[in-house]
């Protein structure tokens, strides 16, 4: 696929990140607890008819954001995504790190829009499993992924606070940090600040 143009790559790690994260179950593809699906039962969907193990392999070592792993047992391949899963029987222990003591930044961008109500609601997972952290801003080099480069808004989390408060936190492998928060949302009480994309500190956690 290295020979490929761009938007096929593309296309491709679209598909994969749709039934790894949301449509194995709509497909009838057995999945794992840890997110692992057989790699010959993915690609005999027709979605991928045309899909070989080598354009596989090369998105999966080519994708900036490192959102896939392959790994081999027994001379068969499985495949899964490292995060953004909403697929109920995805369980979280097995597929992310728990974490005991974050000691990164914990940050989520959103729009302007967005905050405008997350301010007052705090941050939802919505229809995913977990709410979605980055451990610094997009211009970080050590940023995988995690944070659009296109938000407006960054919310700085207070998770040694939230841990205190019984809220638990996990660490994907491609260093994305997770939380289903209380009852799916971590309440504004837990924001240290919020800033916009220019550095302008919209809120601030009172001291």
């Amino acid at each position: 696929m290295s020979s490929q143009p761009e938007e096929k790559v593309t296309s491709l790690s679209k598909k994969l990140s749709y039934v790894l994260r949301h449509g194995a179950l709509k497909e009838n593809l057995k999945i794992a607890p840890d997110g692992f699906i057989k790699l010959d039962d993915l690609l005999k969907l027709r979605r991928f008819k045309d899909v070989t193990y080598p354009d596989i392999q090369y998105v999966v070592d080519h994708n900036d954001k490192k959102r896939f792993e392959l790994k081999e047992e027994n001379d068969v391949y499985y495949i899964r995504a490292t995060q953004g899963h909403s697929i109920p029987v995805i369980n979280t222990d097995e597929l992310l790190e728990k974490l005991d003591k974050v000691t990164t930044p914990v940050i989520h961008g959103t729009t302007m829009k967005a905050w405008e109500s997350i301010k007052n609601d705090g941050l939802s997972k919505m229809n995913r499993i977990h709410i979605h952290f980055a451990i610094g801003l997009p211009n970080d080099p050590n940023v995988k992924s995690g944070v659009r480069k296109s938000s407006e808004v960054y919310i700085f989390i207070d998770a040694d606070k939230a841990m205190r408060d019984g809220i638990k936190f996990y660490k994907s492998r491609n260093d994305v940090i997770l939380s289903d928060g209380i009852d799916g949302t971590i309440p504004p009480k837990y924001f240290k600040k919020a800033i916009d994309k220019h550095g302008d500190v919209l809120y601030e956690q009172p001291s």
